[in-house]
């Protein structure tokens, strides 16, 4: 079994689930309140294209799974697996997991090699990617047939598993967008608190507020986060991909940059140094929690890592502008080898991962809020940290609000990121006009997709 180098190298946006479900107390109480959920949890043996068990559904079967997170998410995994063997015991598991750092390109070897997992982990960088190249099994019929129960997960959530008609991944958590903001700071200054519905233009109004009153700058400049940008183009009514194109024009590129010279001109943003440090800094060291910003641009599921920085009261709403441009954001997805010689049963494994109780208990928001309802729930309602609670309040929340899901972004969306944040900096510094930025954004964007 491969070990972590470190926990610290764990991708900030998929790390800072890591919440108080240890404790033997809590557990007992979350799993009390689980029992009660319904569940439509099959037998492995009776799928459509995976034969091999139906033959003997006693046969001992090795399942091999890969996934990265630190050693708190591989015992917590190992022990959801466990509780699967205990319930079937002719299933036991080859356990693989490293670090964030370099599990793609351990992946991708693997499955170059044709010695894929049966089971592994993968986000929506690489979702479109290895459906593509026929690597994900499509999980549509079992989906269809209940043998995969997705009745409990929001629909844009499994919608978001989503490549060209086929299901190429099951949600294991569910994220969206979110504006941290310094509670305390504000109270302090007897400041008003962003909420959600604000216009952009009151937003960047507020943040010019912000820093005329607090001596802080109200918002970090959002200009380089793809994130912003992609919920900014869908409340014009575009998106990031279209089809197998990009979604957007040179001009939407221009608008956006534009939009932010503004707000660093009306002394709404920090200074262009302060901006970068934000843009390529982990989550424990932005700007609202450094003092540096009144707010910051983030994933909500990380209100919890940000508090365990600042010992101010933090607050979050939605990104500004239509609340329903948000979306059920997979954390990220389980797959199953399309080339396994077991997939009926490795379909079952995230079956019972995503739905059984006893393993909710066990992985708690590790890899995010579940995408269960019925068994957020009892979290949330089981849940002992505070921090934790608001998160988890304030998806709900939003989930009301949610529009449908974007298509799950295309083959080089990694490169796309990187080359906005790039762009971005060349008008934050000057070097360049919005205009001729986003000409070269376009340009790079093209490229990273193959268009």
């Amino acid at each position: 079994m491969h070990r972590a180098p470190s926990p610290r190298a764990v991708e900030p946006t998929t790390r800072h689930h890591r919440t108080a479900f240890s404790g033997s107390g809590l557990r007992r109480r979350l799993l009390a309140a689980l029992v009660a959920i319904p569940l439509a949890l099959t037998a492995a043996a009776c799928g459509d294209d995976g034969g091999e068990a139906a033959a003997d559904p006693n046969k001992p079967v090795e399942l091999s799974i890969f996934w990265w997170g630190a050693e708190g998410r591989a015992k917590l995994t190992e022990e959801a697996l466990a509780l699967y063997t205990k319930k079937h015991p002719n299933v036991t598991f080859k356990k693989t997991w490293q670090a964030n750092q370099g599990y793609f390109d351990k992946l991708a070897t693997l499955t170059a090699g044709g010695d894929a997992p049966d089971i592994f982990q993968i986000d929506d960088n690489y979702l479109t990617e290895y459906a593509s190249r026929n690597v994900t099994l499509d999980l549509m019929s079992y989906k269809d047939s209940g043998k995969l129960d997705l009745t409990k997960f929001p629909e844009s959530l499994w919608n978001y598993g989503v490549v060209d008609g086929k299901l190429a991944g099951v949600a294991f958590g569910e994220n969206t967008q979110g504006l941290v903001f310094n509670k305390t700071l504000l109270d302090k200054f007897k400041l008003q608190a962003p909420t959600t519905g604000q216009s952009w233009e009151d937003h960047i109004a507020w943040a010019a507020n912000v820093s005329k009153v607090a001596k802080v700058p109200g918002t970090q400049d959002p200009s380089a986060d793809y994130k912003a940008f992609w919920v900014w183009l869908r409340q014009q009514g575009k998106d990031l991909y279209k089809d197998k194109a990009l979604g957007f024009t040179e001009q939407d590129v221009a608008g956006w940059f534009t939009l932010w010279q503004g707000a660093r001109s009306a002394g709404a943003t920090p200074t262009p140094d302060v901006i970068h440090e934000g843009n390529v800094t982990d989550i424990s060291k932005q700007l609202v929690v450094t003092g540096k910003a009144a707010t910051s641009w983030v994933w909500a599921n990380q209100m919890p890592e940000l508090k365990k920085n600042t010992k101010d009261e933090m607050g979050v709403v939605a990104y500004p502008g239509d609340p329903s441009a948000q979306w059920a954001r997979a954390s990220m997805y389980f797959s199953v080898f399309r080339g396994s010689d077991k997939k009926d049963i490795a379909v079952d494994v995230i079956n019972f991962l995503s739905n059984d109780p006893e393993a909710a208990a066990v992985l708690g928001t590790d890899r995010g809020l579940p995408s269960n309802l019925d068994i957020r729930k009892a979290v949330s309602d089981s849940v002992s940290d505070a921090n934790m609670k608001q998160s988890i309040a304030v998806q709900t929340e939003l989930g009301a609000k949610f529009g449908a899901s974007p298509q799950v972004p295309l083959k080089g969306h990694s490169k796309v990121r990187s080359e906005l944040i790039k762009a971005a900096e060349e008008v934050q510094f000057g070097r360049q006009t919005p205009a001729e930025a986003a000409k070269a954004y376009f340009a790079a964007c093209q490229a990273a997709i193959g268009a």
